[in-house]
């Protein structure tokens, strides 16, 4: 039996009408006599009694009918439902992000998102590179922001390129100078994050042959522009980090420049709908106000 069949079923007796059946379902009542008449061959025993007033139930029709409707249904749900995937109305996303994207492009990314997706449900795991490529390594998270070269077996959709910049305490020798030169800035009390916390700014002094002095050692960004700020130290952060929070520090451009390029990486493959459409999101978000 087919779904068509048992709505043909179900309508007929909603209606008590072949005719009237036919009409709703854009048909004719020729065609669902047939339908009703092939059901009932196959079962063995009559469904509906046939009069000049209409259609009645038959006694095993009514205790079939319930049955028949409830997989009318589900199956009108689970149609809908498969709608709702396929145009990324449904669904979760789990996003992984470091804290930059996290607190200056996620905001903005998600609600441009979510306006237009209600029904999609976000979770954001939020740590450092480390964790990050982690996560999109074991499945944990959908698709996630890293920076270039992205972890192996994703494909990577480059976003922005972000500078790195010395971070210095206000006041500091050096902050007179228009760019610092990393040489000068390996000198100086270093502040730093865990080599697998940010590979980016230890690749840029590793280039620069660089062997930085470095006095404190920490996993939290924000940690180090406090550190800064309390004298403790010099560093380097990226731009993006930065942003809105340097009026308690000097920043000044590294000769040689050193960059980052910051990018969404997915899973090679096919990824859901809604995975999918967060990224496309997401770049025209950035296109538009980065």
């Amino acid at each position: 039996m087919s779904i068509k069949q048992y709505e043909v079923f179900a309508k007929t007796a909603e209606l008590g009408s072949l005719t009237r059946a036919a009409e709703a379902l854009n048909s004719t009542q020729s065609r669902i006599s047939h339908v009703l008449s092939a059901m009932e061959e196959e079962y063995g025993f009559c469904l509906m009694q046939r009069g000049r007033s209409g259609v009645t139930l038959t006694e095993a029709g009514a205790m079939l009918l319930p049955k028949m409707e409830a997989i009318v249904q589900q199956n009108r749900e689970l149609e809908a439902l498969i709608a709702d995937i396929r145009n990324a109305d449904a669904g979760s996303i789990r996003l992984g992000a470091f804290t930059s994207v996290a607190v200056h492009w996620l905001p903005g990314m998600i609600q441009t998102f979510q306006a237009a997706h209600p029904q999609v449900e976000l979770k954001l795991f939020n740590g450092d590179y480390f964790d990050v490529e982690q996560w999109l390594r074991d499945g944990t998270v959908d698709l996630a922001f890293v920076t270039l070269p992205a972890p192996d077996r994703t494909r990577a959709i480059p976003l922005a390129e972000d500078e790195l910049l010395a971070i210095l305490p206000k006041g500091h020798p050096l902050a007179a100078q228009p760019k610092i030169d990393a040489a000068k800035l390996g000198r100086e009390p270093f502040i730093s994050l865990l080599k697998s916390s940010d590979h980016d700014i230890h690749r840029a002094l590793d280039q620069a042959g660089i062997t930085p002095n470095i006095r404190y050692t920490t996993k939290d960004d924000y940690a180090v522009i406090a550190m800064v700020e309390q004298g403790l130290g010099v560093s380097i952060v990226p731009e993006l980090l930065v942003r809105g929070r340097g009026q308690h520090v000097e920043l000044r451009p590294l000769e040689p420049r050193a960059t980052r390029t910051i990018a969404l990486a997915l899973p090679q493959g096919a990824v859901s709908p809604a995975v999918q459409a967060f990224a496309e999101s997401a770049v025209a978000w950035l296109k538009k106000n980065g």
